[in-house]
């Protein structure tokens, strides 16, 4: 019995309307997102060497600012009001939000950047969004909804829990972060069918959407980072671990996450 299946019909229904609310608002922040995207923009470093622009700055204010009209009552903790110092004592219930996840392609103009928003409840991520903007491609799902992918081509449903393929894993790695080297030691002893590169959160919608069947991760992440793509691979049916098998949590102190693997495929 999966945990989608032990859901309340309330918290079923809840969770529904909550994201079919934010669909929009993070369309909105996409389209702040895109504006500056468009514009020949200014790159700033922060107090970790990490690139800002803008347009995280954009985006960051209309999310924040449409979740306190949507739930008052959940904090939420987002990347670039953390970097400044201004995190929210959280509980069991917040939300996690990077405006614009992948920073650096989108200084590179390579299309692969997103704006993640995810729901955590009890240390899971029970629901997220992550749209990709610059692709016209948006993921949502939801624990007991399942998973949705829009884009050109209109609306499916996503759901890629399966057997590892005959002719090999496909796996798919950080095109801009990672340590290659803890990668390759990962993956001896595993048949290996493809290896594919992606920016962003769409790492874990490629696992969500069957186009890849394992992301490794072997690099410092924070929980804005991955909680929104997480609850979208985790609606579908698949899940992320720590390296001792332990589901990923949030909430943890500082918001740094361990090294992990994102599955989509029984191992």
């Amino acid at each position: 019995m999966s945990p989608s299946s032990l859901v309340p019909p309330s918290k079923v229904e809840r969770r529904r309307d909550l994201l079919e609310q934010l669909l929009p608002l993070v369309r909105a922040a996409g389209e702040a997102v895109l504006e500056v995207y468009a514009s020949d923009f200014a790159v700033r470093g922060k107090a970790d060497a990490s690139p800002v622009t803008e347009a995280d700055e954009k985006a960051e204010a209309i999310i924040l600012r449409g979740l306190a009209q949507l739930a008052p009552d959940i904090p939420a903790v987002s990347e670039e009001a953390a970097a400044k110092g201004f995190v929210p004592d959280v509980d069991t219930t917040f939300w996690l939000v990077d405006p614009l996840d992948g920073t650096k392609e989108f200084v590179s103009r390579n299309g692969e950047f997103t704006v993640n928003v995810a729901l955590v409840e009890h240390g899971t991520p029970v629901l997220g969004v992550v749209l990709a903007p610059a692709l016209g491609r948006i993921y949502a799902g939801a624990e007991g909804v399942g998973s949705v992918v829009e884009g050109a081509c209109g609306s499916r449903s996503v759901s890629r829990v399966r057997a590892v393929p005959d002719h090999g894993l496909t796996v798919v790695s950080s095109r801009s972060h990672g340590d290659l080297a803890a990668l390759d030691r990962f993956l001896v002893g595993r048949k290996i069918a493809a290896s594919v590169n992606a920016g962003s959160s769409l790492k874990f919608c490629l696992v969500a959407s069957g186009q890849a069947d394992l992301y490794p991760r072997f690099g410092r992440t924070m929980e804005w980072d991955t909680a929104a793509g997480h609850a979208v691979l985790r609606a579908a049916g698949g899940w992320v671990a720590d390296l001792r098998g332990n589901e990923l949590g949030y909430g943890k102190p500082g918001f740094e996450n361990p090294h992990f693997v994102a599955f989509g495929v029984r191992v």
